[in-house]
């Protein structure tokens, strides 16, 4: 069964746009998980960013506490987010990279580059009982290096197939690179999830892509949920995805 695993980042960016700097605020990042979870999601994703600006420290903390399926946390690899990772003991994190400028993570981390500190934070994490996935593009040389981390996981970002999926031939190309990716992962010995720009629409045509464990999904869901509900949206998503096969 593909799992749905649901980012709510973007709850807390709408709390954050009139909230912001005070001990409370609505909509709350930590009711909308348990709501997700209610309506059948299969993990909680949430990115504490080092700036702060959306997901708060007593946010993921409420989180550890309430989450009942599967809280995974993005994260960036700097030593203050893998000391608090550490303490918090989600049961996986996502480690993608970060820039300050962006809204939202734009790009797949340079694996190659960072090799030995992300083999040497994938340690600390495994050791803690806790599982690593690496946010990457499907790129050979980035899931090679991959694999020689000692991640679990990766995850492939979708967003260059998001954004030419209307057109057919760039969008093949990126949905074969996809696969390829996939396949490749998996004959590593890494699972295989996947996250960025995915809606209803695009979804179908990115089961063709094999070995999928996990969808991480939060945008579209949320921008679903202003006109029919965020139970509606995720029992939608959940409807969709079970033609995978």
């Amino acid at each position: 069964m593909l799992k749905l695993g649901i980012n709510i980042d973007h709850v807390a960016t709408l709390r954050e746009a009139r909230y912001r700097g005070r001990t409370c605020g609505e909509p709350s990042p930590v009711t909308a998980a348990q709501v997700c979870e209610a309506a059948g999601a299969h993990g909680i994703t949430a990115h504490l960013r080092e700036d702060r600006r959306h997901i708060l420290d007593r946010d993921i903390w409420a989180l550890r506490q309430v989450v009942k399926t599967r809280l995974n946390l993005e994260m960036a690899n700097t030593p203050e987010i893998v000391a608090l990772a550490l303490k918090l003991k989600p049961e996986i994190v996502c480690i993608v990279p970060e820039r300050r400028q962006e809204v939202t993570t734009e790009g797949g981390l340079d694996v190659v580059a960072a090799e030995k500190s992300l083999a040497e934070t994938c340690k600390k994490m495994n050791d803690a009982g806790i599982e690593v996935s690496l946010f990457i593009a499907p790129d050979e040389a980035q899931i090679d290096a991959s694999a020689r981390t000692g991640s679990q996981f990766i995850e492939l970002h979708t967003g260059r197939f998001a954004e030419h999926f209307q057109g057919p031939e760039k969008g093949e190309v990126e949905l074969q690179r996809l696969i390829a990716g996939a396949k490749q992962a998996h004959a590593l010995g890494l699972q295989v999830n996947a996250g960025h720009g995915l809606n209803c629409e695009n979804l179908t045509t990115l089961f063709r892509v094999p070995h999928l464990v996990e969808l991480n999904i939060g945008h579209s869901l949320i921008s679903r949920a202003v006109f029919s509900g965020l139970e509606n949206a995720v029992k939608e998503m959940l409807a969709v995805m079970d033609d995978y096969r």
